[in-house]
């Protein structure tokens, strides 16, 4: 277990999950439309959940789904959090509210504190928000390293590509697990975790 999350965790951080979308060409259809419209990227994506290892390594992707999901639906429907053991923790950011979720799987769900209807956060809650976000970054740095790398993570997706399917699974799912678990990115995201950690 990496120092930093040994140091304010403990060894029971089993993951790190966020969100990450892509852009794609505007949909023909009302439906569609209505269902990947994503009001964060103002515009229409796909969005995908990834989960990390605090060793830095991807362990998890889900299924695409459509920009207008919130992150805990994801979360709940993607069936990431039936690997969980007993006792682990799992680190998100704000948008995360599934705590509930974590704990049918007997875990625990860290995430920052809120600040809504406080002017400010009481001193534990600051550190508390500052331990979680100084390890939650290394799941942003993989993001933006696999968008970095591969031009068609950034989209827009053409239609043409999101039509297809193989075996009842979109066929651009399969592009994105292939992109984010490729070895050329798996290299550069090792040499930037050792840099890191040590």
């Amino acid at each position: 277990m990496p120092v930093c999350f040994k140091r304010n965790f403990g060894n029971r951080v089993a993951c790190i999950i966020d969100c990450f979308e892509v852009r794609m060409e505007r949909p023909s259809t009302n439906r569609a439309k209505a269902l990947t419209f994503s009001d964060y990227k103002h515009g229409h994506t796909i969005q995908y959940l990834l989960g990390m290892t605090p060793q830095g390594m991807v362990s998890f992707i889900s299924d695409g789904w459509g920009g207008r999901v919130s992150d805990k639906k994801i979360t709940e429907n993607c069936n990431i959090m039936d690997n969980l053991l007993p006792g682990d923790i799992v680190l998100a950011d704000r948008g995360f509210t599934v705590s509930d979720v974590v704990a049918l799987n007997h875990g625990t769900l860290k995430i920052p504190d809120f600040t809504r209807g406080k002017k400010q956060l009481h001193p534990r809650e600051v550190e508390n928000t500052r331990k979680i976000a100084s390890v939650r970054i290394h799941v942003e740095r993989v993001i933006g390293l696999v968008r970095n790398r591969f031009r068609i993570m950034n989209g827009p997706v053409p239609l043409s590509i999101l039509k297809l399917s193989y075996e009842d699974k979109n066929f651009f799912d399969y592009i994105v697990v292939l992109l984010v678990f490729s070895r050329i990115y798996q290299t550069v995201l090792y040499h930037c975790i050792i840099e890191y950690f040590i």
